[in-house]
C-alpha cells in the first residue's frame, strides 16, 4: 500500500497570515540564488566534460594502462617465473637436506638412543630413585617431623586456650552489644536526616518546580508553538521558492538558448554556407591553386637553373685545373640530359648537343 501523508489539522490564523508574505519574500530572495546555482552547475559540468575528463584520461588513465600493460605485467610475469624457479630450487635443496639429515643424523641418533642412552637412562633412574627416597626420609626426619610434633602438642593447645577462647568471650559479651547500640544510633540519625531531606525537597518543589512548570505551560509552550509554525512556513516557502526558481531558471535558460540559436547560430550558419563557403571555394580555385602551381614551377625552374650553374662552374674549374697541371682529357658525359625534340634538362646534368643522324652520316 502506498504511504499517504497523514491528514493535517486545521490551520490557525497565524499560519494563514504569515504564509503568503513569507513565500513572496522568500521567492524574491531565492530566484537569483537558484539562477546563479544553475549557472555554476552548468559551468561545472562543462568544465568536467571539456577539461577535467580529458585531463583525467590523459594524465591518469592512459599512463596507468600503459604502465600496467608495458611495465607491471612483464614485471609480474618475470617475478612469477623467478618465483617458480626459486621455489623449484628450494624444493630440490630441501629434499637434499632432508635426505642428508635423515641418513646421516636421524638414523645414527636413533640407534645411539635405543642401544646406549635408553639402558643407561633406566639404570640411572633406578639409582636416582633409591637416592631420592633416602634423602626424602632423611629430610622428613630432620625438618618435618619436629615442627609437626611441636605444633600438635604444644602450640595448638596454647593457641586454643590462651587466645581463641578469651577472644570469643570478648566478641560475644562486649563487642556484639556495643555494635548493636551503634547500629541503633546510626538508624535514628539516618531517619532524622531523611526527614530533613524530605522537607528540603518539598520546599524546593514548592519554590522552584511549580513556578518553572507554570512558566513552561503558560509562556514557553505557546511561544514554541509559534516558533515551530513560523519555522515550518519558512521551510515550506523555501521549498516552493526553490522549485519555482528552478522552473524560472530553466525557462530563462531555454529562452537564452533560443535567442542564441536564432540571433547568432542561424545567421552564422547562413553566412558560412551562403557567403563564406563560395568565397572560399573561389579563392581556392582562382587564387591559391594557380599561385601554388606558379610557385612550384618557379621553384622547379630555379632549382634547374642553380643545378646547371653549379655543373658549369664545376666543369670550368676542372678545365682550368687540367690546363694548369695537365691530365687526361675529360670524358664526355651527360648525353642523357636531353632527348631529341625535348628542352627539359635533368637536375645535375649538362645538356648534350643535339646532332641529327644525317649530319653524323655525312
Amino acid at each position: 500500500m502506498e504511504n499517504r501523508p497523514a491528514p493535517q489539522g486545521p490551520e490557525g490564523c497565524l499560519t494563514v497570515a504569515i504564509r503568503i508574505p513569507v513565500r513572496i519574500v522568500v521567492f524574491v530572495l531565492v530566484v537569483p540564488v537558484r539562477m546563479v546555482w544553475d549557472l555554476l552547475a552548468a559551468g561545472a559540468k562543462a568544465l568536467r566534460r571539456a577539461v577535467l575528463a580529458p585531463l583525467w584520461r590523459a594524465l591518469i588513465v592512459t599512463p596507468s594502462r600503459w604502465l600496467y600493460a608495458r611495465v607491471l605485467t612483464p614485471l609480474g610475469h618475470a617475478t612469477a617465473w623467478l618465483g617458480r624457479a626459486v621455489g623449484a630450487g628450494i624444493g630440490w635443496l630441501g629434499r637434499g637436506v632432508a635426505w642428508v639429515a635423515v641418513t646421516l643424523v636421524a638414523v645414527p641418533t636413533a640407534w645411539v638412543y635405543r642401544t646406549v642412552l635408553t639402558p643407561l637412562g633406566r639404570g640411572a633412574a633406578r639409582v636416582a630413585g633409591a637416592i631420592a627416597l633416602g634423602l626424602c626420609r632423611l629430610l622428613w626426619a630432620l625438618f618435618v617431623w619436629p615442627p609437626v610434633t611441636l605444633w600438635r602438642w604444644v602450640l595448638a593447645p596454647l593457641l586454643r586456650y590462651g587466645l581463641l577462647a578469651p577472644g570469643a568471650w570478648l566478641y560475644r559479651y562486649a563487642l556484639t552489644p556495643a555494635g548493636h547500640a551503634i547500629a541503633l544510633l546510626a538508624g535514628l540519625a539516618a531517619a532524622a536526616l531523611a526527614a530533613v531531606a524530605r522537607g528540603l525537597a518539598a520546599l524546593a518543589v514548592l519554590l522552584l518546580v511549580v513556578p518553572a512548570v507554570w512558566v513552561y505551560r503558560t509562556l514557553l509552550t505557546p511561544l514554541g508553538h509559534a516558533v515551530v509554525v513560523v519555522a515550518r512556513e519558512i521551510g515550506d516557502a523555501l521549498g516552493h521558492a526553490w522549485r519555482a526558481a528552478g522552473f524560472v531558471s530553466r525557462a530563462v535558460g531555454r529562452a537564452l538558448k533560443w535567442l542564441a540559436r536564432n540571433l547568432v547560430g542561424r545567421p552564422a550558419r547562413w553566412a558560412y554556407v551562403v557567403l563564406l563557403t563560395p568565397v572560399g571555394h573561389w579563392v581556392q580555385d582562382a587564387v591559391l591553386r594557380p599561385a601554388k602551381k606558379a610557385a612550384l614551377a618557379a621553384g622547379r625552374s630555379a632549382r634547374e637553373a642553380l643545378a646547371s650553374a653549379r655543373e658549369t662552374v664545376r666543369t670550368a674549374r676542372r678545365d682550368a685545373w687540367r690546363a694548369l697541371v695537365g691530365g687526361p682529357p675529360r670524358e664526355q658525359g651527360g648525353h642523357r640530359a636531353r632527348t631529341l625534340g625535348s628542352t627539359t634538362t635533368a637536375s645535375g646534368a649538362v645538356p648534350a648537343p643535339e646532332i641529327s643522324l644525317s649530319k653524323t652520316e655525312g
